[in-house]
């Protein structure tokens, strides 16, 4: 066999190993997720926009709760009568509904590790040192209750020997649960203005002259009764002689 033919057997000889190499992967590891439960929840609030400065928005809440929220995000939209708006267009008195979605999958996470070994050292119930198929020892602790299937058989960490060729599996599973939240903001434009009422017909003052009141006539004179005459004025002159004259002749006498 000459020096060239034995190149070519060597470099067969390493590709098949490089290939046995590859073909067998020294762990291997396969993860599953099993669902167990899924759980919606939904929530609805609901708001009247109250006043908009900026950024900041003032809500008074469907409880009657006012709420601040302050620098709300340029890329935050709304479905406002179909139509997707931003925080600029929103307008006072717009009626916003914002419905959050909670979704919680509860599940089971489960993880197989599988290996395949030479046995070059065992302390049970511990640890075992494995040559693995590349030819590199790799140590492995062994789990409690662990198993190994040697030739068909499954014995525990005691029943290991060295030179035994081995494969064990380890399983695990972990319980997880994820959550997951969506919002969605919708909202509808505030109601339009009543429109103004029927024209009214409107009544023209026109002014008018106005002839001046005429002077009142100077009331008449009282006058005396038909009835009446003067009889009774001559009766009273003719009682202030008689007493004249009664009260001259007392005199008379009170001075004989």
């Amino acid at each position: 066999m000459n020096a060239r033919n034995k190149l070519a057997i060597l470099a067969v000889g390493a590709i098949g190993l490089a290939c046995a190499a590859m073909m067998n992967a020294q762990v291997q590891s396969s993860t599953d997720t099993a669902v167990q439960g899924k759980a919606h929840d939904v929530q609805v609030e609901r708001a009247t926009v109250l006043v908009v400065s900026g950024n900041d928005l003032v809500l008074k809440m469907q409880d009657g709760s006012i709420r601040h929220i302050a620098n709300v995000p340029e890329t935050a939209r709304a479905t406002v009568n179909g139509r997707e708006i931003g925080i600029h267009d929103v307008k006072p008195g717009m009626t916003l509904e914002k419905t959050i979605t909670t979704t919680t999958v509860d599940s089971v996470i489960t993880t197989t590790q599988s290996v395949t070994g030479k046995v070059w050292q065992v302390s049970p119930p511990n640890s075992v040192i494995l040559t693995l198929e590349d030819g590199k020892n790799q140590q492995f602790k062994i789990p409690k209750g662990q198993k190994f299937e040697v030739d068909g058989q499954m014995v525990d960490a005691f029943g290991l020997r060295k030179g035994m060729i081995v494969k064990a599996t380890k399983v695990v599973e972990v319980p997880t649960q994820t959550v997951q939240q969506q919002a969605k903001l919708t909202g509808s434009m505030p109601p339009p203005p009543p429109p103004p009422p029927p024209d009214q017909p409107v009544l023209v003052v026109v002014a008018a002259p106005v002839a001046a009141p005429a002077p009142a006539a100077a009331p008449a004179p009282a006058e005396l009764p038909k009835t009446g005459s003067n009889l009774p004025l001559y009766g009273l002159f003719g009682v202030m002689l008689l007493a004249g004259a009664a009260c001259t002749r007392k005199l008379r006498k009170s001075f004989n």
